[in-house]
């Protein structure tokens, strides 16, 4: 692998975007002199312990509600193995190959630290299993947000040990014991506290909420593209977009959403068609007119929580921890709350978006709002439904991501005989939130689409460059224009293709030569 597609791990926090790379693009990565020294220099903490007669917790005693009792040092080893062992009690399907690189990497990074003790070989092995692009089985259940997602972390290191199941790059499903061999790794075997070290961190829910923060971003800004083409589209009114209107409640995000509304409509024969003093819009619905207000607050609720993402990227979460100074201390720092919250804000946060969405989507196909179109936008209203069922198709995501933004944190069941009475349940509002990051892109590719459309029915009035240069994108993409009933899901599907890729965006965005689309 060329240098250039190696991501750096040091003791330092690692950038959202290389998280990215290495999940989602399969980048591998490089530990640094320096990550490997202070490892190695915790190391020797930790070896110092397991020789001392007192018990240490993680190092010579039991887990969780077991931590009682004294292990012997010739029964370490079996201890480790058996925690790696027991807590890879996933069930269900199979996690996205993205999020189980995602997760590996940040337990990566923890490791680099030197906060956890584990020894500069397993550290190194740790490594060399993402870069060879080995991705262990992990399960959708066995996670409860506290303690870390202990289960996931688990499966990964049971193929670390060389036990389990593993996908290689091509997605074949392997023993991870043969994986290893077919890439010259050696299976790994805990020492004390490494088992603890592999799996108690909150990576796994992290993973996902940087994923979920990269693709809102991206969605946000094809919302406002879309909201843009809808206003066009069905004959509203810029000037609420004014800047001077947005200076008066001054919202980060909502003068960013306005500004791109205006960039996108700027030079909109469409938009100049009904300007001047015969216009009787004098204002639109809260779905068009709002759109800045809902979009822009949905842009500082990510901005929030790609916040609180960076800060959990610098932590070193593990129990127990070897601190700088070389002590080993018992803390609270795997409880995953912080996370949980934001990874529920931003589930309703797609919601919303897509409820208006919707709305908008909507009004293009009820010939009393659409100001002149046909109904359904059909060829032949009657003989032609049109883009009827499409907009069944987003109002049942929407529905169904509702339902998905009701929070994951606020529930709590006790588990590990009550020593972990409180837990934060991060990892189910993780996996809900990535469900509805996938529904707000389909519901945002409809009203692309139909909004599309809205501007080919109103020939030979021309759209702005932005709105114009997405719709010819999508026409070569294969969304087609208006014409008699056909086949409507693979065209669907191939706007959701274009809004997930960024196409739909980047096509916007080269239209503009001065503004930026953020």
């Amino acid at each position: 692998m060329a240098a250039a597609e190696l991501v750096e791990v040091g003791t330092g926090p690692l950038d959202p975007g290389d998280v990215v790379r290495v999940a989602r693009h399969g980048a591998g990565v490089r530990l640094t002199d320096e990550a490997l020294a202070e490892v190695a220099r915790s190391r020797d903490v930790i070896d110092a312990l397991a020789a001392d007669s007192q018990p240490h917790y993680g190092v010579s005693t039991g887990f969780g509600a077991l931590a009682t009792r004294h292990i012997p040092v010739e029964m370490r080893t079996a201890l480790q193995r058996g925690l790696v062992r027991s807590h890879a009690a996933g069930n269900g399907p199979e996690v996205e190959r993205e999020v189980v690189r995602a997760l590996m990497l940040l337990r990566l990074s923890t490791l680099a630290t030197g906060r956890t003790g584990a020894r500069p070989s397993t550290v190194t092995a740790y490594a060399g299993l993402i870069s060879a692009g080995l991705t262990p089985v992990v399960h959708e259940y066995g996670s409860l947000g506290c303690s870390g997602d202990l289960a996931p972390l688990a499966h990964a290191a049971l193929a670390l040990m060389g036990e389990g199941e593993v996908r290689d790059a091509s997605g074949a499903l392997l023993p991870a014991a043969e994986a290893l061999a077919e890439h010259g790794l050696e299976p790994v075997v805990l020492a004390e506290k490494e088992g603890l070290a592999l799996i108690n961190g909150t990576d796994g829910m992290l993973g996902m909420l940087l994923l979920a923060v990269a693709d809102l971003r991206l969605l946000l800004a094809t919302a406002d593209v879309a909201a843009a083409m809808s206003v066009e589209s069905l004959m509203g009114t810029d000037a609420v977009f004014a800047a001077d209107l947005q200076r008066l409640r001054p919202q980060l995000g909502q003068a960013v959403s306005a500004g791109n509304l205006r960039a996108v409509l700027a030079g909109s024969g469409v938009m100049a068609s009904h300007r001047g003093p015969g216009c009787t819009r004098v204002q639109d619905a809260y779905s068009l007119r709002c759109s800045p207000q809902v979009h822009g607050a949905a842009r500082d609720t990510v901005d929030h929580a790609a916040a609180v993402a960076e800060r959990e990227l610098a932590s070193a979460v593990d129990n127990p921890v070897v601190t700088p100074d070389g002590r080993v201390e018992s803390n609270g720092n795997f409880h995953g709350a912080p996370v949980a919250y934001v990874l529920d804000f931003l589930a309703i946060v797609a919601a919303d978006v897509a409820s208006m969405s919707e709305r908008r989507t909507d009004r293009f196909l009820d010939a009393h709002r659409n100001h002149g179109l046909p109904p359904f936008l059909a060829h032949d209203p009657g003989v032609d439904s049109g883009l009827m069922i499409a907009q069944y198709t987003a109002a049942g995501i929407v529905s169904e991501m509702k339902r998905l933004a009701a929070p994951a944190s606020v529930d709590s069941i006790p588990s590990s005989a009550m020593q972990e009475d409180h837990v934060s349940m991060g990892w189910s509002g993780a996996r809900k939130l990535r469900r509805a990051v996938d529904g707000l892109t389909r519901v945002v590719a409809i009203e692309v689409l139909t909004a599309a459309r809205g501007l080919d029915l109103r020939a030979p009035l021309e759209p702005s460059p932005a709105t114009g240069a997405v719709r010819d994108a999508l026409r070569a993409a294969g969304v087609q224009g208006p014409g008699p009933d056909r086949h409507l899901a693979p065209e669907i599907e191939a706007a959701v293709e274009a809004v997930r890729s960024g196409d739909v965006l980047a096509a916007a965005q080269q239209a503009l030569s001065d503004h930026r689309l953020a």
